[in-house]
């Protein structure tokens, strides 16, 4: 029996979080499972491979869940902890 890795198994899972800005649907990502750069929508620089960060989505979303999920972008932790409940 192969031993059940912790860390990917917790950061598999996504959170509802409530903000006034709307529903949204956060799951973290390791530095491990970090393979390629984003673009955080906050700051506009770079998350690079091997960073931890979130993937956040809008649970809420106009046309449904799978446009909300197909909108998901990748964030800096601190930025989305941290950010700014204007209009996006």
């Amino acid at each position: 029996m192969p031993e059940l890795d912790l860390e990917r198994a917790r950061a598999g899972i996504a959170r509802r979080e409530s903000a006034p800005d709307g529903e949204w649907m956060v799951r973290t990502m390791t530095a491990r499972n970090a393979e390629k750069t984003y673009i955080c929508p906050e700051c506009s620089t770079a998350v690079p491979p091997g960073v931890a960060h979130l993937v956040v989505w809008k649970d809420d979303h106009l046309f449904g869940a799978a446009a909300g999920l197909a909108e998901r972008r990748h964030w800096h932790t601190n930025c989305w902890m941290s950010r700014s409940y204007r209009y996006r």
